[in-house]
């Protein structure tokens, strides 16, 4: 059988405020309900089009709005929200044709590691949690077969500085929340690599984990290979085709080469082609992956002083789907 599992970071997807509600700059809200009715049924098709199985999704305001789309779906769908948002509101989903069962949320940092700066003061300086907390499930895609997924939005590169600011002239600031951004990813990456070893039990070659999610990273870079665990064997490495025991058992794989080695990207950034959304498997589905892909040829703009600007697509984002063969 084949299975088709995807992430997408769908931006935004946020009901409007109720009517007469002051505009509130702080709170994921769609400007007015045509622009949120229009974006309801431009990712219903751009999901119909894909025909996933299951699919990580990113910044979602709350179950209503999932609800809303999941009901312009052909079929019947299951879906799972994360219940920590971030302070604007938006979290991590799953939506799912199979029952989703063994739901596990994470926030907290996992033990020993040490509450972390992120801001220069205040009551909020320090924090010991994800921003946005990482999603768990297990789907049975054959009767006793499990496929365990993890979901997750780690802290992005674009920074907001003192007063909810997005740009400054000091650059004394702007070196240190660009230091307290990095040190939140790596903490909330190093959170949902124990969320991974949970789900792996150190038998990696026989469970199936795949870990879905926006990383706001390339898969190279320090806070992406967190998750990967102990290192060498990426795809495309000298590695790859030597076995490595116990390290196959615990390690993931990220399929981003496979998409570079054809020019694939998830996000444009100042004018930049990035893959900052991966899709990492366990050894034992390595021998059932066919193929992955996204759907990035009509991807805007994004630019560092306006993140939160409005864009006629679906997305910021391409969806980054992949295929199994169990």
């Amino acid at each position: 059988m084949s299975l088709i599992i995807g992430t997408w970071n769908v931006e935004n997807f946020c009901r409007p405020l109720p009517a007469g509600s002051a505009p509130n700059p702080s709170r994921c809200a769609a400007k007015d309900q045509a622009t949120y009715d229009a974006k309801v049924e431009a990712l219903a098709g751009a999901i119909t089009e894909i025909g996933p199985d299951l699919l990580g999704v990113q910044e979602v305001g709350g179950q209503e709005a999932l609800d809303d789309l999941v009901a312009k779906l052909p079929g019947t769908w299951h879906t799972a929200l994360s219940n920590h948002p971030d302070p604007r509101g938006i979290r991590v989903g799953v939506i799912s044709r199979l029952p989703l069962l063994d739901v596990k949320h994470r926030k907290d940092f996992p033990d020993h590691l040490h509450p972390i700066q992120v801001e220069d003061q205040g009551d909020d300086a320090l924090t010991s949690e994800m921003g946005r907390g990482g999603l768990a499930v297990r789907i049975e895609p054959s009767p006793g077969r499990s496929l365990h997924v993890a979901v997750c939005h780690l802290k992005s590169k674009l920074l907001t500085f003192p007063n909810k600011q997005h740009s400054t002239n000091d650059e004394h600031l702007r070196a240190r929340y660009e230091a307290y951004a990095l040190f939140r990813r790596a903490a909330e990456a190093a959170t949902m690599r124990g969320l991974v070893d949970e789900l792996l039990q150190g038998d990696g070659k026989n469970r199936n984990v795949i870990v879905l999610g926006d990383f706001n990273d390339e898969w190279q870079a320090a806070t992406t290979q967190i998750l990967y665990g102990p290192p060498g064997s990426q795809i495309g490495t000298g590695g790859f085709t030597h076995p490595d025991n116990p390290g196959d058992a615990n390690r993931l794989w990220n399929l981003a080469p496979h998409i570079l080695e054809r020019g694939g990207f998830s996000r444009i950034f100042e004018g930049q082609h990035e893959l900052i959304d991966h899709i990492m498997i366990s050894h034992s589905l390595l021998a059932t992956f066919e193929s992955v892909s996204t759907g990035n040829e009509k991807l805007p703009n994004v630019v560092e002083a306006h993140p939160a600007a409005p864009h006629a697509k679906p997305s910021d984002h391409s969806p980054v789907v992949a295929k199994f063969n169990l």
